[in-house]
């Protein structure tokens, strides 16, 4: 067989990690490096030979097993080249043994001079980069499947906390509704049953304790609207509850136009210009936010 490549370039040939084949016009090796003898050597299925005078095309185009059709596109990128229909074939495969998993990374090109045909075929292990790629995916996977657990755990807080926050006004609004049907009334029904000064000053005294423990509502509604006075703010307060204005003149011991007068200021304030809007659902709406 003819020489194909001098001393020197074969040192630089063999000085190459990628498994290095030439071939001839006819797919023919007629050149390998180091790489590419040793990779034989140690993988029995490749019987052991440096491949010198063996057919590629003819090795890929019988191959057989779950890598055959990698071989067989191998082949058409090799003829391809051959025929200059390509510059350059590249192409990732897998080549597993029953050991191990491993890729390559195909590279073929066409030797530029006025001699008879040649290929170069190059396989570079690419299995380290392969192996990396498979653990980055994992990771990125085990991060996205730990992102949808946090995720669904905050928005189950979320759910939570809002339920909480539900349940806690549900609660204030019905322990603040259930004093004032009850308590308040009884101590208004004490001041009218001419308590002597003492009994006064214990009612009166009661009574602060009492919306000291009712101001909740009526501190939401003074930040949120700074404009309503004290008594509108009651007013508002008795509302809210869905109180009748003759039942809240009674407990505030004003008259009911009066109730009706700070009922028209309230809506005023708070821009409810139209009278289909209903100052109740305003009000509780407000209490919830």
């Amino acid at each position: 067989m003819e020489k194909i490549i001098g001393s020197f370039e074969k040192t630089i040939l063999d000085s190459l990690s990628a498994h290095v084949a030439i071939l001839d016009k006819n797919g023919v090796i007629i050149e390998t490096n180091k790489a590419w003898r040793n990779f034989g050597a140690s993988n029995p299925f490749r019987s052991g030979s440096d491949w010198i005078g063996i057919n590629y095309l003819k090795v890929c185009d019988t191959a057989q097993g779950e890598d055959a059709e990698y071989a067989r596109q191998s082949a058409a990128g090799i003829r391809e080249v051959m025929n200059g229909g390509l510059d350059e074939f590249l192409m990732e495969y897998p080549c597993h043994t029953p050991e191990k998993k491993m890729w390559f990374y195909l590279r073929v090109t066409r030797v530029e001079d006025a001699g008879p045909c040649r290929v170069v075929v190059s396989h570079e292990n690419i299995t380290p980069i392969k192996q990396a790629e498979e653990m980055i995916r994992k990771r990125e996977e085990e991060l996205a499947q730990k992102t949808r657990h946090l995720e669904d755990a905050n928005t189950a807080l979320k759910v939570l906390l809002q339920q909480h926050e539900m349940d806690k006004r549900d609660m204030e609004d019905r322990f603040v509704s259930n004093v004032r049907s009850f308590v308040m009334s009884y101590l208004e029904k004490l001041k009218d049953a001419n308590p002597t000064p003492r009994q006064q000053q214990y009612i009166e005294i009661i009574e602060g304790h009492i919306r000291d423990i009712l101001s909740p509502f009526l501190k939401r509604m003074s930040v949120l609207h700074q404009h309503l006075t004290p008594q509108e703010i009651k007013v508002a307060s008795f509302v809210k509850e869905g109180r009748p204005t003759k039942e809240i003149a009674d407990i505030l011991r004003i008259s009911s136009n009066a109730v009706d007068y700070h009922r028209k200021n309230i809506r005023k304030k708070l821009g409810l210009r139209h009278k289909s809007t209903n100052l109740q659902s305003f009000l509780m709406n407000v209490a919830e936010n």
